[in-house]
């Protein structure tokens, strides 16, 4: 319960590069509120941004910029629908016409499957 309300307490946090889009003034309005924090990829973390650049790319010019964005709140019901939207109802060429969500009950059966095989041939 307690780690729970840590996380519904945190502000929100934006992992970034070094794009301009990200250190504007409008950015740097909201970082300097308290409003939100930006972390900087492979500079304050290890990792890259990289592999959610074009999803974040999709998911604004589809959806955010076509809503008003007026408050956290707002922005966190939008992406909410649209992560929803994007993992069960858009199919997706990567996965052959899947969405994400079928895909990844497919991966999970599949490997149920293997498990259980492993488990039958063990046991011999």
């Amino acid at each position: 319960m307690e780690a729970g309300r840590e996380i519904e307490d945190a502000k929100p946090q934006v992992l970034v590069d070094g794009g301009v889009e990200n250190y504007n003034s409008a950015v740097d309005k909201l970082v300097d509120s308290g409003l939100l924090k930006r972390i900087l990829a492979q500079t304050e973390i290890r990792y890259s941004n990289s592999l959610i650049e074009s999803w974040w790319r999709v998911i604004k010019h589809q959806w955010l910029f076509l809503n008003t964005l007026d408050t956290v709140a707002n922005v966190r019901k939008l992406v909410t629908f649209y992560v929803e939207q994007h993992n069960r109802h858009l199919p997706h060429s990567a996965f052959k016409g899947q969405t994400p969500g079928r895909r990844k009950n497919a991966v999970h059966r599949c490997l149920a499957k293997h498990l259980v095989r492993q488990s039958e041939h063990y046991k011999r």
